[in-house]
């Protein structure tokens, strides 16, 4: 399930860094910065913090799935297309992103026997460390600073998984269903522009 749940991260969080990319009308290195940023960026956060070499550093599969993403999208122009924030499958992609990134760092924590405040931290960092450094990178405001159930979403993620392994219900069939709500969650909440409380 991990591994799973990381492959669909990179795919769409390979996406949406193109699309926050070509947005910025960065060249083909900026380009490149940004997806592996996005995909992997988070990732290796959360492997280092637990003391382990980044998954990204040991499998070959996450750069072929990168440079092979990067290659279609190229090919067929989506970075020459307007408002790609703003599309449903930027939306979408990013939503399956934080979902999927936030799973593995909760599966990491709850693998290496951390408190639930570990898990909801591993969770966070995983899903949002990747894009947190991006959007600095490329000098703008986080995204996830900007819109209030975003984080959130990582984090009731993160809580979920935390339950269902305290009373043994870990498997495939709830954590496809923790999967499926968190995005549904993060897609409703863009639409109908949910946000937390402003200070």
């Amino acid at each position: 399930m991990f591994e799973v749940a990381e492959y669909v991260g990179i795919i769409a969080f390979s996406m949406s860094g193109f699309f926050v990319a070509a947005r910025a009308k960065l060249d083909f290195l900026g380009v490149l910065i940004s997806v592996f940023l996005t995909a992997f960026g988070g990732g290796i956060i959360r492997d280092i913090i637990v003391d382990e070499t980044p998954y990204t550093f040991t499998h070959t599969i996450p750069a072929v799935i990168v440079f092979s993403l990067m290659f279609l999208l190229i090919v067929f122009r989506f970075h020459k297309k307007e408002s790609i924030e703003n599309k449903s499958w930027f939306i979408i992609s990013d939503s399956i992103g934080l979902v999927s990134f936030s799973i593995t760092g909760a599966l990491i924590a709850l693998q290496h026997g951390l408190n639930i405040t570990g898990v909801l931290a591993l969770s966070f960092l995983t899903a949002v460390g990747g894009g947190i450094t991006r959007d600095v990178i490329i000098n703008e405001v986080p995204f996830v600073f900007k819109t209030g159930f975003y984080g959130t979403v990582s984090l009731l993620v993160g809580i979920a998984l935390y339950v269902l392994q305290m009373y043994h219900m870990m498997g495939v069939y709830t954590m496809s269903i923790v999967f499926v709500f968190g995005v549904l969650l993060r897609v409703v909440a863009y639409y109908k522009k949910w946000s937390i409380p402003l200070i």
